[in-house]
């Protein structure tokens, strides 16, 4: 499951980054994802060969790793890296900013826990 967000009508969709697209890949949209996601479940960035972000809550870990280009280590439910709170923190959106620019541009691990 992706981090969701809703619409002016309440339907849910998930927050996904598209890294091929500077005019998308931004540090406000890395601030949206990161405040979409519930702190109740754990959650982990996960980014596909096609340049696509997104949290999963529910795939986590070495789960469904197919057709990932990398992920990040898993944020366990309750760390306070995501949602309203996490996303309000100027230096971990742009820790996380940098972690997937980096990591995108020269993706020399599948499993990044440094960043």
């Amino acid at each position: 499951m992706h981090a969701r967000i809703a619409d002016f009508y309440g339907r849910a969709f998930p927050v996904t980054i598209d890294l091929t697209d500077s005019r998308t890949f931004t540090l406000n949209a890395v601030r949206q994802m990161i405040a979409s996601a519930s702190d109740s479940t754990h959650n982990q960035l996960r980014v596909s060969r096609d340049g696509k972000a997104w949290l999963s809550s529910a795939a986590v870990g070495g789960v469904d790793i197919d057709g990932l280009l990398f992920r990040l280590e898993t944020w366990a439910a309750g760390s306070g890296c995501v949602g309203p709170v996490a996303a309000s923190d100027a230096v971990w959106v742009t820790q996380i900013y940098n972690a997937l620019r980096d990591n995108w541009a020269d993706p020399r691990v599948d499993y990044v826990d440094v960043y």
